[in-house]
């Protein structure tokens, strides 16, 4: 695609739609059905995950308060603190190398890097496991002023030491493209198993050590189903090669010691707001903070649900030097990602102070965080796989540079606004760094791959937008005071989507929007029929 026409008008920001012969459409109709069907599933456990995950913090937050929460938001920031050493980079190198081996039949690299990078990981994570029982509780006596933590500290090392090890595994799997298994475990088998446990615990009078102990379990029994997994899956040739120890290949050295810089930047951007609210504030503030971060974190859902799957198919196309492909791919992705986050965003937005009252009223001056939160999370969506495209393409040092950016940044704009507007700060600087972050990796993917994710047809998401917002006002205006806010929220929500959808569709649509809905009601037709015949042939019906 680079010295193409295409090419050169991918890279305006409002390009026309590409225009591709009949084998690219061919192309570019499988790798959107392999796409589209692995992460429905992911979306689907996500969704999943999501709702009952809901549903159980509002529990948590009941029985155990904000305190206790804070407490455990806390300990995470030193789990997270030890944890930037803890994967030296290898989980994200899974998803690229095991893509690329796998694609290109390099059984013997292949093997040497499950069986190199597993043992690495478990020694560095035995280590840094006894390192977080030594300085844990000093970080909490001294830093956070909160000695009621110390207690927990055990069990927090034995998070971080199950979760990375689940994380390496989970990521293997994806590179293998086989994301649905993966959400199987992940998502359908873990989240209710450690859910039941909690509950279970917690009845018994057990508080925070219940909720923790359920996690604890839970991770184990994933780490395992997601060991039998990957060996089930890894090709016969590679398992032959992983008795034999093959030495890690320069280029994944490389990448992983990249990889392992944005990990430290990660933890900056991703827990520098909870530890300057623990420094400055305390373990409330925290919980308050770390329910309503909870509750933004899943507006991008369907952003991670397509990244689950498409970042091996970047590298895979980028390997293979498919880049008109890999661009439309890109171009579609990122309009239906951003198009079908807008519903949801509204909603958080406008229903933002009933969803925090849900928790109890303990919780409810945190609504302001939604806001702000889901505005910068729709910028996050709006500019699509953009990190992503950096990573598996080989750019990482690029992507890496926009991180110190953003790191710093992060830091300086808590630091400066947390003392003066509390958790509203954090907030706000966490929404900045979102979108100054996303710029700067859009306009490292124009300057390098040539790829930019918009075209004209971005202008018909204007009008499914407003009308979704006046139906949001009217239903909040309409209802307040008439419903419960949970019945308010579960109604406005569907009806937002059906809005949004049914008025972009009069609107109009290109012809890859026309072939992605033929593609998804084509499956639909077929696996209805199916799901029927199989309810009626069930002799316990």
């Amino acid at each position: 695609m680079i010295g193409s026409s295409t090419a050169r008008d991918t890279v305006l920001d409002v390009a026309p739609p590409v225009q591709p012969n009949a084998l690219h459409t061919q192309k570019f109709r499988s790798q959107m059905g392999d796409i589209s069907r692995q992460s429905s599933i992911f979306f689907a456990g996500t969704v999943f995950t999501a709702a009952a995950g809901y549903l159980f913090k509002v529990y948590l937050a009941r029985v155990l308060g904000a305190e206790a929460l804070g407490l455990y938001a806390l300990g995470m920031t030193i789990v997270g603190l030890v944890g930037v050493f803890n994967a030296l980079g290898l989980p994200q190198s899974a998803v690229r190398f095991v893509a690329t081996y796998a694609a290109t039949g390099k059984w013997r690299p292949l093997g040497g890097f499950l069986a190199r990078g597993s043992a690495i990981l478990l020694g560095l994570n035995l280590v840094l496991a006894a390192l977080t029982l030594v300085v844990g509780p000093r970080i909490a006596v001294q830093f956070y002023h909160a000695p009621a933590l110390v207690p927990y500290i055990p069990l927090f090392a034995l998070i971080m030491f199950l979760g990375t090890c689940t994380f390496f595994l989970g990521q293997v799997l994806a590179g293998y493209k086989d994301v649905i298994r993966r959400t199987v475990v992940t998502n359908f088998v873990a989240s209710p198993l450690n859910i039941a446990l909690t509950v279970l615990l917690v009845a018994l009078g057990t508080g925070l050590w219940g909720y923790m102990f359920a996690q604890v379990a839970s991770a184990a029994v994933v780490l395992g189903l997601l060991a039998v997994l990957v060996w089930k899956l890894t090709p016969r040739e590679a398992r032959s090669a992983v008795a034999k120890w093959p030495p890690l290949e320069p280029e994944v050295i490389s990448f992983s010691t990249v990889v392992f810089g944005m990990g430290f930047l990660d933890f900056l951007m991703a827990q520098t707001d909870k530890i300057l609210i623990g420094f400055f504030l305390d373990p409330r503030a925290v919980g308050v903070y770390a329910v309503a971060a909870a509750l933004v974190a899943f507006v991008p859902i369907l952003l991670q649900s397509v990244n689950q799957i498409f970042s091996p198919t970047i590298a895979d196309l980028h390997f293979r030097g498919e880049n008109e492909l890999l661009g439309r791919m890109f171009q579609t992705l990122t309009k239906w990602i951003l198009g079908l986050t807008l519903p949801l965003a509204v909603v958080v937005m406008i229903f933002a102070r009933p969803l925090m009252g849900i928790f109890g009223h303990d919780f409810e001056f945190g609504w302001p965080i939604l806001v702000i939160g889901a505005a910068g999370q729709l910028v996050n969506c709006g500019v699509g796989s953009v990190g992503y495209l950096l990573l598996m393409s080989g750019n990482q040092r690029r992507l890496i540079r926009v991180q110190v950016i953003a790191s710093s940044v992060m830091v300086l704009l808590n630091l400066a606004l947390i003392p003066r507007w509390g958790i509203v700060g954090a907030a706000v600087a966490a929404a900045l760094t979102n979108v100054i972050s996303n710029t700067l990796n859009l306009r490292e993917v124009r300057n390098t791959l040539r790829l930019s994710p918009y075209n004209r047809s971005y202008v018909r998401l204007l009008y499914p937008l407003l009308a979704t917002l006046a139906v949001c006002f009217l239903l909040r205006a309409g209802l307040a005071g008439m419903v419960r806010p949970w019945l308010a929220i579960a109604t406005s929500l569907p009806l937002a989507y059906l809005v949004f959808i049914g008025v972009a569709w009069v609107a109009g649509v290109d012809a890859d929007d026309r072939l992605i809905a033929g593609a998804a009601w084509g499956r639909m037709q077929v696996l209805l029929p199916r799901m029927a015949a199989a309810g009626k042939s069930d002799p316990n019906r």
